[in-house]
């Protein structure tokens, strides 16, 4: 699990590290009442000193960007992580892996797969995720940016059988539902990749199509029911209309028609009502006698 790592702000350590070198070149050089030998060997134990002290302080300098985490080991055991940006130091030889925690997105491929009805479709969608656990990014996978990108393609193929490309049933979902699947792609890709320690913000279809090779009977089968739907429409407003002009009929006493009268009325209604073409009217003038 994450842990925060020591740290101390940089510039102070950075001020003690030059008084400190500073001091010991100081103290180098100060060969008053000394022999020249042992003047020389004073300077270069002073200076020694003083390049080591700053080789084993400069170890533990380290500077971060804002939204970034530096994960901190010594000699391969796991100390903590800094995530406040800025100059910081920490301890000496130790090694500071950089961890993005900015919001990253990227879209799968078109993966052709088979709905809840088989029937073969192509599908894509778009993830966004941030690390938020930079332990995890780091030790619990071998490399968590291919991680979530192999787990979103799987949460993708699992979406995409799970539900049918349209309901034909009322109530059941489809992958066409943009709210019902986007949230349950995003809560199964979650699920996945927290061992990662990735957090799932968003996921979105991008791409839903039947595959080629079924696109074409897919588009008549679409079609034809668009075409029942409106005829049926059609056939439903022609019925009332039908009944309205009986019923005006009737009541305004315009003519009195018996029940052949009326089968015959109706049948010839519905027939203009409902044609997908134009009716050509015969309009009896009377009969001719010789």
């Amino acid at each position: 699990m994450e842990r925060r790592a020591f740290r101390v702000p940089g510039f102070l350590m950075l001020v003690v590290l030059l008084a400190g070198a500073g001091a010991l070149v100081w103290w180098g050089l100060d060969t008053q009442g000394l022999t020249s030998e042992q003047a020389e060997a004073r300077v270069a134990i002073g200076i020694s000193a003083a390049a080591v002290l700053f080789a084993i302080m400069a170890s533990g300098f380290v500077i971060l960007n804002p939204n970034e985490a530096r994960v901190v080991q010594f000699f391969g055991r796991y100390i903590g992580s800094i995530k406040r940006a800025g100059f910081h130091w920490t301890v000496p030889f130790t090694t500071k892996k950089r961890i993005s925690l900015r919001v990253r997105n990227f879209e799968t491929a078109r993966l052709k797969v088979s709905d809840a009805d088989g029937n073969p479709v192509e599908i894509a969608a778009v993830v966004v995720y941030r690390v938020v656990d930079s332990a995890k990014a780091m030790f619990a996978v071998d490399d968590h940016i291919q991680y979530v990108a192999v787990q979103a393609e799987t949460a993708v193929r699992h979406l995409a059988t799970s539900y049918p490309y349209e309901a034909h049933d009322s109530g059941r979902a489809s992958l066409r539902d943009s709210a019902v699947v986007s949230q349950e792609l995003t809560d199964e890709l979650g699920e996945r990749v927290e061992l990662a320690g990735v957090e799932v913000l968003e996921s979105r279809v991008t791409h839903l199509a039947y595959a080629f090779e079924i696109a074409q009977a897919m588009l008549a089968r679409q079609q034809a029911s668009a075409i029942v739907a409106a005829r049926f429409k059609i056939v439903e407003g022609a019925v009332g209309m039908v009944s309205n002009a009986l019923e005006m009929l009737r009541e305004q006493s315009v003519v009195d028609l018996d029940e052949e009268r009326k089968a015959q009325m109706v049948s010839n209604l519905l027939v203009v009502l409902c044609g997908d073409r134009n009716a050509q009217p015969v309009v009896n003038t009377g009969t001719l006698y010789g």
